[in-house]
């Protein structure tokens, strides 16, 4: 599947740390306190104010029962405790036997309060995995329909029973069923996606924290490079100096002659390191063929043709732009060619163009193109593609999803960049009737000022060296 499947699978201790540990218990305590008091008052307002005939002991030990849960959750855990799957399941079951019992006692389906079934299926969904979540709405429709033929008529003090016709009585059982399954589904997925989201920005930032602290490491390599540049030359002066000095005591001028070889070694390590911390202290700026040269180095020798076809548009009054060497850029740009060089046949084309106002590159292959019916999709992390039997042998072992190319699309946002996904041509021509540029085509286009600067601008003196403060 080209472009829905660029990373690895994430890790699963990051999953589930995510998953299991997703809500503290005080946030649980809360939430009962808050129940346990509109339990209380619903009861008083139905015996004082409706004159409703209830049996006060039952009704008050269910809420007891709550309150009870409620305080040994406190002095058992502390609050900062946050629960497990499993512990949170467990809490949630207990809630919905205590709010179906309390319905029994208060007249079943003929207790409008009986909709407050669908909280704890609604928590369960946005909480738990699917399983959990399934195992929770079933218990709660089990219950609530238990209680629509079994429970504790309601009467007032003078004798009359209060109740519901029939159909209203089984229109309100079908809504709450209805209800619970649409709100489980509902939230469930929303839910699944802000978590899937949340995991893919962090594998985001992870990927642009390492690429800016390569920089930085460039950086301070060149700069140690520099600073011991000069005393290394002053060993090896002084040292050449006592050579000559001590040419009649050849056990001293044989340690001399090591130190000075030995100074020779740490200048010439300093140098091959400096021109990498140099590369990436310096080259803020690099022209535009520079920068898509050294984004595709890294798949310039996998088997696949890479084209540059680097130029202005006709109408454009401006050199080669010098772009920002930003590592998000190089990333989410070396990302899109990766993409391009795994699911080509043979050739990828690299397209640059510029104008006065913006900077569009073009990545196109000729392998098989973007999904159709995943088109509107691309860059959603974690998508997910079933592949056929043709696709499986082409790529054995490749199992991606979507997160390389959502990370690329939002790091190459985040500088000012916007992306269209698209194909080439209509992927049910036959193979004859292709043109070259047959498969997927990524553009990327920045707004000139946002990500360049002109040449003249930027090629100016640097100003004079100053010396690394500690």
């Amino acid at each position: 599947m080209n472009g829905c499947a660029m990373a690895d699978r994430p890790s699963p201790l990051l999953i589930d740390a995510a998953q299991v540990n997703a809500v503290r218990l005080r946030t649980f305590v809360v939430l009962r306190w808050i129940a346990a008091l509109g339990q209380i008052a619903a009861v008083v307002v139905a015996v004082v104010y409706f004159e409703l005939d209830l049996d006060l002991g039952l009704c008050f030990m269910a809420v007891g029962t709550l309150i009870i849960a409620n305080l040994v959750a406190m002095i058992a855990y502390p609050e900062n405790k946050r629960l497990s799957e499993k512990e949170a399941t467990a809490m949630l079951l207990f809630d919905i036997m205590q709010l179906a019992f309390l319905i029994y006692l208060t007249g079943g389906l003929h207790n409008p309060f009986a909709l407050l079934m669908l909280a704890p299926v609604t928590i369960a969904a946005s909480l738990l995995n699917l399983r959990a979540t399934i195992i929770v709405g079933l218990i709660a429709v089990s219950l609530i329909s238990l209680v629509a033929y079994f429970h504790v008529p309601l009467h007032t003090k003078q004798g009359t029973k209060v109740e519901m016709p029939p159909i209203f009585v089984f229109g309100f059982w079908i809504s709450i069923i209805i209800g619970a399954a649409f709100l489980g589904f509902y939230a469930h997925r929303v839910t699944e996606e802000v978590r899937a989201m949340s995991h893919a920005l962090l594998a985001t930032q992870m990927a642009l924290d390492r690429q800016q602290k390569l920089t930085d490491l460039g950086g301070v390599v060149a700069a140690a490079a520099h600073e011991l540049g000069t005393p290394l030359t002053t060993i090896k002066l002084v040292s050449t100096e006592l050579l000559e000095d001590l040419r009649d005591h050849p056990d001293l001028a044989a340690d001399i002659q090591l130190i000075r070889d030995q100074t020779d070694r740490c200048r010439d390590i300093l140098r091959s390191m400096g021109e990498v911390g140099k590369e990436d202290l310096l080259l803020r700026y690099a022209p535009l063929s520079a920068l898509l040269e050294e984004a595709a180095k890294p798949h310039m020798n996998r088997g696949k043709t890479i084209h540059f076809e680097i130029h202005p548009d006709p109408n454009a009054s401006r050199s080669e732009p010098e772009m920002r060497r930003a590592p998000e850029i190089i990333h989410g740009l070396r990302t899109l060619i990766q993409n391009a060089v795994d699911f080509a046949r043979a050739n990828v084309w690299i397209e640059a163009r510029w104008t006065k106002d913006r900077i569009t590159v073009r990545i196109t292959d000729d392998g098989e193109g973007f999904p159709p019916h995943l088109l509107g999709r691309i860059g959603e992390p974690f998508l997910r593609h079933r592949k056929s039997a043709v696709e499986r042998a082409l790529r054995p072992g490749y199992e991606g999803m979507g997160l390389g190319l959502f990370i690329a699309k939002t790091l190459l946002e985040r500088s000012g960049a916007e992306l269209s996904f698209a194909n080439c041509s209509d992927p049910f021509l036959r193979a004859n009737e292709r043109p070259e540029k047959c498969g997927s085509v990524v553009v990327v286009t920045w707004p000139y000022d946002e990500i360049a600067v002109d040449e003249h601008v930027y090629r100016q003196a640097l100003g004079e060296n100053r010396p690394v403060e500690s």
